[in-house]
């Protein structure tokens, strides 16, 4: 009876072990896909619950904007960030014509970068000087900043903080070298420039739009940012 029992109880532990090991597996061979599918849901979880009462009170909280903490997205990073919700949405951004509509977070942590676009100065102020927000470039079509690689000069590119709705005209797209800073700084030209991945991380895509209407945020004019 003993040993029957000693049986049973190797026969489930090697059972577990193997359903763990298949899982592991699975994992590891759909590791892009669940970690882009899950990026995805960030995205639109931050849109579908933006209001401007959030956005308010994550304006008042500190981002990180030390450009060489920045990682590469991973499958264990998005499932932290996504435990942790620690992505400060202050606003969201539109490119109608690529399809690209996303949640835009105060600096650069794990969390915005895996959530949307991040800001890049702390003193950077939405429709006033240069805005500029980094993404993500990921190889799946349509999830965080890929869509820049399809823009053309002329696209609009639409801000928001439920405030106001802020239009920009693109005039500049370019492969830049990842040292170029200067992109950064800010300017008296009320700009936006958006920087993400091209050429496999060697380099970056840089798009600058220039500042051509704002207007007070309806639920009209947000249609734009696709909320849901």
């Amino acid at each position: 009876m003993a040993e029957k029992k000693k049986h049973d109880v190797k026969r489930i532990v090697i059972r577990v072990l193997a359903v763990i090991l298949l899982i592991v597996g699975l994992a590891l061979v759909f590791n892009k896909q669940i970690r882009n599918v899950m990026v995805s849901q960030n995205q639109t979880r931050a849109m579908t619950s933006l209001t401007r009462s959030k956005i308010e009170q994550n304006e008042k909280k500190k981002g990180m904007f030390d450009f060489k903490k920045v990682k590469e997205v991973d499958l264990s990073q998005v499932a932290k960030t996504r435990t942790q919700n620690g992505a400060h949405v202050i606003g969201a951004i539109a490119i109608p014509d690529v399809n690209m509509h996303l949640p835009i977070c105060l600096g650069m942590s794990d969390a915005a970068m895996t959530t949307g676009g991040g800001t890049m100065r702390a003193d950077q102020k939405m429709g006033q000087g240069n805005y500029p927000l980094a993404g993500h470039y990921m190889t799946a079509k349509g999830i965080l900043f890929s869509p820049l690689e399809d823009t053309k000069k002329g696209q609009k590119i639409y801000l928001t903080d439920l405030k106001k709705v802020y239009v920009y005209k693109i005039y500049m797209k370019k492969v830049v070298s990842p040292y170029a800073v200067y992109l950064v700084n800010n300017t008296k030209k009320k700009i936006v420039t958006l920087i993400t991945c091209a050429d496999g991380g060697v380099n970056r895509w840089a798009v600058r739009g220039s500042l051509v209407k704002t207007e007070k945020a309806t639920n009209k004019n947000t249609k734009v940012f696709d909320f849901k």
